[in-house]
């Protein structure tokens, strides 16, 4: 598990994805008008402090600015002048005519052992603009996290100004409100995996944020956080809790998928939940502990057409009922029994389709007559899977001591699969129910019922 809160710790795919400073980029784009205008070349000292993401905003200048080149000068070139001017040559030839920003990336503890440097780097700087390098748009930012350093610097231009772009720029964070979801895709983008299925949610990282003051120091707060939190996450629950769901159509396969990761087994994505909650449900409901009950109890919506039940509720008043072997064996072929099973396979996912045909157009006119009888269906469910030889029980009642839940269909695999209990909530809701209003309610009745059945809520 990685969050990394440097810019060199980054993966040099996301180092793109980065946002862009807009006041750097305003203070760049007036130092290339500038040369335009008068020639020669420009010198910025950056003041930031540690954390701000000055490496970040300077280095990645030109994703933002295409036309511009970007390079990093190392301590060598500080402080070698015969070395800088040949990393000049280099950079100029590989530039290929295009402006470049040229940045020195810290170093203050180079200037602190040659107390002249400061005045040197800016006089190889003058002799460049008045030199071979006047007819360049060449741009040297040079970041710091200290005061007085920049100040030394602006000072060693007190016989050059003209290269001096300002005397106090400070770089500073991207706005506070926009961290969590920065650090959400960080870490999104570097584990293949949200956040939130470590245990920390918005409202953590809002916290974090709150307490620190740059980006690069509440990423770091947050990786505290993880490290604590994953071994709270290592007493995991007994049970599974799967959420099944009866679609129609494409369009209602399509609705809950949106609420999901259908590849890794239809696990609640809680990140697409979060976003169809409305303001006042943010505010009020416990949604740290609704997100602890989630991943404890390895909750899935799994969708299954409405075709591959029909054919096995036939005659559902008669509970002796035993659906034929063909429709069994087509139910054990479903997604949504692999999950039970414990069989599931990410790697031969094939996405749920329901096609227009007879079939579909049968199924459909049949379910929209027993979205009312869930008990019924239930019971045929757990009914089929005892048909084929999975222990299942229908309208079972699970105590623990803080409350007590109802599984409409309750299953108990054997071996050596964790966890090896089942609850399966069947939510037979009408087609023209099946909104993403409606499913973000029937996640939330869940996750309240379940968060109370462990604890981490108390009876509302």
């Amino acid at each position: 598990m990685k969050l990394p809160s440097r810019y060199e710790d980054l993966d040099l795919a996301f180092r793109g994805r980065l946002r862009p400073n807009r006041s750097l980029i305003v203070k760049v784009q007036s130092a290339f008008r500038s040369m335009e205008m008068l020639g020669g070349i420009r010198f910025l000292p950056v003041f930031g402090k540690s954390g701000s993401g000055k490496t970040c905003a300077a280095l990645e200048l030109g994703t933002h600015l295409p036309e511009v080149y970007v390079h990093p000068l190392d301590r060598n070139a500080v402080s070698d002048s015969k070395y800088f001017e040949s990393e000049i040559e280099k950079i100029r030839f590989e530039a290929q005519g295009r402006p470049v920003v040229a940045v020195i990336d810290q170093y203050e503890e180079v200037a602190a052992s040659q107390k002249e440097l400061p005045s040197a780097f800016v006089e190889r700087l003058a002799l460049l603009d008045r030199g071979d390098l006047r007819d360049s748009k060449i741009l040297f930012l040079w970041l710091t996290t200290s005061k007085s350093f920049q100040s030394s610097l602006v000072e060693a231009t007190s016989r050059n100004e003209r290269i001096l772009i300002s005397k106090e720029f400070e770089i500073l964070s991207l706005d506070r409100d926009e961290w969590p979801e920065i650090i959400e895709e960080t870490f999104q983008f570097h584990n293949d995996k949200p956040i939130s299925d470590f245990g920390l949610i918005r409202s953590d990282i809002e916290d974090v944020a709150r307490r620190n003051q740059t980006i690069g120091s509440t990423i770091e707060g947050v990786g505290a956080r993880l490290a604590d939190q994953i071994e709270a996450l290592q007493d995991l629950s007994e049970y599974t809790v799967v959420m099944l769901w009866p679609v129609t159509d494409a369009t209602r396969i399509t609705r809950i998928h949106q609420f999901t990761d259908p590849r890794q087994g239809y696990k609640l994505d809680w990140s697409a939940w979060y976003r169809h909650l409305n303001a006042e449900d943010r505010a009020k409901l416990p949604l740290k502990e609704y997100n602890r009950a989630r991943l404890y109890f390895d909750m899935r919506l799994v969708p299954i057409a409405a075709a591959d039940l029909h054919a096995l509720c036939n005659n559902l008043d008669d509970a002796a009922y035993t659906p034929p072997r063909t429709y069994l064996d087509r139910f054990a072929r479903t997604h949504f029994y692999s999950i039970v099973t414990g069989a599931w396979d990410p790697t031969g996912y094939s996405p749920l389709r329901e096609r227009e045909s007879e079939r579909a157009r049968k199924a459909r006119d049949w379910y929209l007559s027993v979205t009312d009888k869930p008990t019924q269906i239930g019971a045929r469910i757990a009914a089929s899977f005892s048909a084929l030889g999975i222990n299942a029980q229908s309208e079972e009642t699970i105590k623990s001591k803080h409350s007590t839940v109802r599984a409409d269909v309750f299953i108990e695999r054997s071996g050596a699969e964790k966890p090896n209990k089942v609850i399966v909530e069947l939510k037979a809701f009408a087609p023209d129910n099946t909104r993403p209003s409606s499913i973000c309610g029937a996640v939330r009745t869940t996750l309240r019922r379940h968060a109370q059945f462990a604890g981490f809520v108390g009876a509302q």
